[in-house]
């Protein structure tokens, strides 16, 4: 306990420290970490507000401006962006019936209703409320958790770290929505685009074409801004019709004796449920947040009323999406593995600033670390602030016409590709992933896989060969080590259990909106 007090302390530390400016001929003193929590959280709630632009085309497209910053900065900025879109989302899948993220498709379903019965005040105040709590609560388990972790990560050498890889594709295949073998695609599209350029041993060129600018590889920032930011701009262009928004029904924001009766229990099940998810490889918030509700109807008081306003049918969803964007950072910050490809966007940020993620960061570089936790509990009270309060300024953001935002979101991609190397080839890389990413939407296949595909494909390559490098060829290193078998075990485990019909037609039922 002492431990975890002394490392929070080092993060508040770190988070409230202060740096001198000159503004105008005046000089003062800002918490500038306090300034980029704020803006993260601002971006990201504005993100989840509006249809279309998730957290992962976000953090796409501001990936180039993390340069200009600090790491901690830089990093504290992007986390905010993803939990911040994790309450922006509910704002218009209550009001509007439209899911600002994919998370909080499920929360349309009862929010809405909430709505139009004229207690839109209550659900959005329950959504604040649960997301809030289960925040809270995946901070803790971070802090809890990353030490312990960390020391296990400590024992791990070039063959369990690939076992560990070979886990975290597999995972994100099985947890991923839609069609396993179109999952299984996606993956293996990413690890072919990993192989592209240098061999880091051999120092050969592969797959480059004699292209000089294909030398280094692919470009990360671009893949993503292509497959997410400039694929989603595309689909929206597609999207027509009127929204209809309640807030002129926003009497009362504050629950009754009995709603807070019926809240309490959902926001506990679905804080554990996306506390667990969240964790899993593939997993995250839509994961957690479509479980959650699939749970609240088998066990919930007031099945009757699902599907017609039940308040349970958004307190569970949203602390559940809330508590896996928490604890989605824990394998990412004590193993360096990113469970989803928010992480491997996450990732990215911290190879720009030449950190290895891993448990390595926890030892070298504490203030980073632990700052980077402490500011999501204070970006959570920050978002506590920032949403019930604006929720008007919100949802006029709707009435803006999307003709008049996707030039500017464009504009602002091509810049931030360009100024990466700048190279005009990646500009135009990135509208190629661009369209080819709105294949991939228009054939239902998800993005996420081929991300993690794409980050850890490299990374596995990597720790494959030294495995075989230390053992001197020897195949049986991976079978021999203890913590690399039980991986693997876990590996065909999990294949086997999602081969069961049975259990494939539930992973399937999970993902239906009802």
């Amino acid at each position: 306990m002492n431990d975890l007090l002394s490392h929070l302390s080092i993060g508040f530390g770190a988070v409230l420290a202060s740096e001198t400016l000159t503004l105008f001929g005046i000089t003062m003193s800002i918490p500038m970490n306090l300034v980029y929590c704020l803006i993260g959280a601002i971006i990201g709630t504005l993100i989840g507000v509006l249809p279309g632009l998730g957290p992962v085309a976000t953090i796409a497209m501001l990936l180039p401006a993390t340069y200009a910053l600090p790491p901690l900065g830089g990093l504290i900025m992007l986390a905010g962006i993803y939990y911040g879109a994790q309450y922006g989302g509910s704002t218009t899948a209550i009001l509007v019936n439209l899911p600002g993220e994919t998370s909080s498709v499920v929360t349309c379903i009862d929010g809405y209703q909430m709505a139009r019965r004229g207690r839109g005040g209550v659900a959005l105040t329950t959504a604040a409320a649960g997301s809030f709590f289960a925040g809270c609560v995946g901070i803790l388990m971070l802090a809890a958790f990353a030490v312990p972790l960390a020391d296990v990560a400590f024992q791990f050498g070039p063959a369990e770290y690939f076992s560990l890889m070979v886990l975290g594709l597999i995972g994100a295949v099985v947890l991923a929505a839609g069609s396993l073998p179109k999952a299984i695609g996606m993956i293996c599209l990413g690890l072919l685009g990993g192989t592209v350029g240098t061999d880091i041993n051999s120092g050969a060129s592969r797959y480059a074409f004699d292209i000089p600018e294909l030398a280094d590889g692919i470009g990360f920032v671009a893949v993503a801004m292509g497959v997410f930011g400039f694929a989603e701009v595309i689909t929206n262009l597609e999207q027509k019709g009127q929204r209809e928004v309640f807030t002129n029904r926003l009497t009362s924001m504050f629950p009754s004796k009995d709603d807070f009766r019926r809240m309490i229990a959902p926001i506990l099940r679905g804080t554990a449920l996306g506390s667990a998810l969240g964790i899993l490889p593939g997993g995250g918030a839509a994961l957690a947040a479509f479980g959650a509700y699939s749970l609240e109807k088998k066990v919930g008081k007031n099945k009757a009323e699902f599907g017609k306003g039940a308040i349970e049918g958004v307190a569970g969803p949203e602390s559940a999406n809330n508590a896996a964007a928490q604890t989605s950072f824990i394998p990412l910050l004590t193993l360096g593995i990113p469970p989803n490809a928010v992480m491997a966007l996450m990732v990215g940020a911290m190879m720009i600033h030449n950190i290895q993620p891993g448990p390595q960061v926890m030892t070298s570089n504490p203030p980073l670390f632990w700052g980077l936790v402490v500011s999501m509990w204070v970006g959570n009270v920050i978002l506590v602030l920032l949403n019930l309060p604006l929720i008007g300024i919100w949802v006029k953001l709707l009435t803006v016409p999307y003709r008049f935002l996707y030039p500017a979101i464009l504009v602002f991609c091509c810049i931030g590709v360009y100024t990466v190397n700048n190279s005009s080839f990646d500009v135009f890389m990135t509208a190629g992933f661009g369209v080819l990413g709105y294949v991939f939407i228009k054939l239902g296949c998800e993005g996420a896989p081929l991300m993690l595909g794409f980050v850890l494909g490299p990374m596995m390559e990597e720790n494959f060969r030294r495995a075989l490098l230390l053992s001197h060829g020897d195949f049986s290193v991976f079978f021999t080590r203890p913590i690399s078998l039980a991986l693997l075990a876990a590996t065909v485990i999990l294949v086997v259990i999602v081969a069961l019909p049975s259990i494939r037609s539930k992973r399937e039922e999970a993902f239906q909106e009802e």
